[in-house]
């Protein structure tokens, strides 16, 4: 299991992102099936999971601070994080990519929510279409990611 800290995570996702772009570059005049078979090999990579879903996954929760990001087992769990204008609610999240092909119920996100009351951080209850919200902006981003892709 691959381990990383958020701020050795910033670097390694760029490397990642430039690896992915540049590997579409290399031979322009490949037939169109070796870049289908291009894109049949992206569902296996070396981090274990759908390499678009993983990368949208990332992108998704950057702005929140990561606690464990294993790309094996395909699983991201960022620390509490609560919104400046809501300083009195937090959130905490976990993703998980569970399969290699880019589908939609190969995402899936799992939240918790806290309120301050009195000091005192208590269990609060996420809205079902929070989550769902959140599992459809990384399965797009990781379809736009594909997109990006074939056309590049």
């Amino acid at each position: 299991m691959m381990l990383f800290s958020a701020r050795s995570l910033r670097p390694m996702t760029g490397a990642f992102a430039a690896a992915l772009l540049l590997g579409g570059c290399a031979h322009h005049h490949r037939l169109a099936k070796d870049v289908n078979a291009d894109l049949a090999a992206s569902k296996i990579t070396q981090i274990g999971v759908n390499a678009y879903l993983w990368r949208a996954a990332l992108d998704t929760v950057s702005f929140m601070p990561l606690t464990q990001v294993d790309s094996n087992g395909g699983v991201i769990v960022t620390d509490w994080y609560a919104n400046p204008s809501t300083p009195t609610e937090r959130m905490k999240l976990t993703v998980t990519i569970l399969d290699q092909d880019l589908r939609a119920d190969a995402v899936r996100v799992a939240a918790s929510r806290e309120v301050n009351e009195n000091g005192q951080w208590v269990d609060a209850p996420v809205a079902a279409q929070t989550v769902q919200k959140l599992e459809d902006i990384i399965l797009q981003h990781a379809r736009d990611l594909r997109r990006g892709a074939i056309s590049g």
